[in-house]
């Protein structure tokens, strides 16, 4: 890596706001600017897109009663196991970890790496999917499984759904809560006694990394493809047919599907203009028990119990220049740090000049930078990497890292009437979200949290440049 940096002030910069755009959180968004065009809010391929699955909450399927012990009394809650739906066809099926926050009605998720929510700052989130692993939906044979656990008396699916939500919820927020019904609380406290650490399991479908670069006439890459599908079908970019723009093995030969490590390269003709274009790959699996699911409007936090067989798809980027720089931008969210990670890469030959946070930094032709970019949690961020000749990438959203119970105590929410709250506006009154799809579900009201913040959060990239065009992805 080679790379220098210099700090001063930024000059006519606003405060940090959120965008009215499609806004996401824990992933990773990424683009390609070729050469030193400048980049734009207006161009309408450049929004991140998710890898592996993108559901919608459905609402409480099978649940029980817990009682959070605080430092005012008792509270009562929901507790058990939420299904959602899956867009381009499977369910899923969850629990939370997130105990303090409401989940609201028809909230979109997409599935996350730990790092990106507070899964990943929790030394005990091993724990959390050992339980998964070995209670209810996972384990369906409920009489072995109370025979196992020891719980006196039958154990109904309602019971098994509000045990395992409450072990979970005893390691995921560190509250003192109970199951409401004897037998739930025997295999609650079973499940928390006997927790394992295990590894994060990996996504369903990513394709890594998620952008490249060089010149025309090569074969950009290569994108690895990491899935446990059987196989994976890949989609060139849409303008493929009249730009001559190839998806391709290693050999040159055109790739319509690929399996867990396959490698595939971008194709571009010699004579093309400077741009860029995306692949998409999208496959048929089940989600791995365990993955976590963030919400693009601060709704609970979910982490995978079940998975139908699932839709879930990935893209990448590739861009190309004749000449000169060459700059790849990335960005991750860090939630060990508190932080976005924004990394830079210059693939062309000629050093790529640019500034961020208040600081200036040069990266060198066939060089990489990272810049950690400290931001306040759940405070909207909006900064932008630029660079010469108007080059502009910027990136807004809201970093969502800690549960609710780390950030204000102990403060506890109640079941209420069945009457929804929107989830664009928020009620500093009353913060009623729905946990359910039916008029038989609870609903849990916040009595210490008045915030539901429109759109998300997440990684915004756009770009504009003159004599090219294509889907950054």
């Amino acid at each position: 890596m080679s790379v220098s940096f210099s700090a001063r002030r930024l000059r006519g910069r606003g405060s940090a706001r959120l965008t009215a755009g499609t806004l996401v959180t824990g992933i990773v968004a990424a683009t390609v600017l070729a050469g030193a065009g400048p980049a734009s809010a207006g161009d309408p391929g450049t929004m991140p897109r998710h890898n592996g699955a993108a559901a919608t909450i459905d609402g409480l399927k099978t649940y029980g009663t817990a009682v959070i012990h605080g430092a005012t009394g008792d509270t009562q809650v929901s507790a058990g196991l939420f299904e959602m739906s899956v867009e381009g066809g499977g369910m899923l099926h969850t629990y939370c970890v997130d105990i303090h926050t409401p989940t609201q009605q028809d909230a979109k998720y997409h599935e996350t790496a730990w790092s990106g929510t507070s899964l990943g700052t929790n030394k005990d989130a091993g724990r959390i999917l050992w339980i998964l692993e070995h209670s209810y939906p996972q384990v369906n044979d409920l009489a072995a499984l109370a025979k196992k656990a020891g719980v006196r008396g039958q154990l109904t699916e309602q019971d098994a759904a509000a045990g395992t939500q409450v072990a979970i919820w005893r390691y995921s927020d560190g509250v003192d809560v109970d199951a409401l019904d004897p037998q739930a609380e025997q295999l609650a406290d079973y499940l928390e006694k006997k927790a394992r650490k295990a590894a994060e399991p990996r996504a369903s479908l990513t394709l890594d990394p998620p952008v490249v670069a060089g010149r025309p006439g090569e074969r950009l890459g290569p994108v690895t493809v990491r899935t446990d599908a059987r196989s994976v079908t890949v989609s060139p970019p849409a303008d493929a047919a009249t730009s001559g723009i190839r998806v391709v093995d290693a050999e040159g030969e055109p790739v319509t599907t690929a399996g867990n490590g396959s490698e595939l390269y971008v194709e571009v003709p010699e004579d093309a203009e400077t741009g860029t274009a995306q692949l998409t790959a999208q496959a048929a699996t089940s989600v791995p028990v365990g993955r976590a699911l963030a919400s693009e409007s601060r709704s609970q936090t979910q982490i995978l119990a079940g998975s139908s067989e699932s839709t879930v798809s990935a893209t990448a980027s590739a861009g190309w220049s004749a000449e000169g720089a060459i700059p790849a931008v990335s960005a991750r969210e860090n939630c060990a740090a508190g932080a976005v990670d924004v990394t830079v890469a210059n693939h062309g030959d000629a050093a790529f000049a640019f500034e961020l946070a208040g600081a200036e930094y040069t990266v060198e032709a066939g060089s990489s930078h990272t810049v950690t970019v400290p931001l306040n949690e759940d405070q909207p961020y909006d900064f932008t990497v630029e660079g010469p000749d108007g080059f502009q990438q910027r990136f807004t959203g809201m970093l969502d890292c800690r549960t609710r119970a780390a950030e204000v105590g102990t403060t506890t929410q109640t079941l209420s009437g069945p009457t929804p709250a929107p989830v664009a506006a928020p009620d500093t009154d009353t913060n009623l979200a729905e946990t359910g799809a039916s008029s038989i579900t609870p609903w849990i009201t916040g009595t210490a949290i008045a915030l539901v913040v429109l759109g998300g959060a997440g990684l915004v990239l756009t770009r504009r440049q003159q004599g090219a065009s294509g889907d950054d992805g």
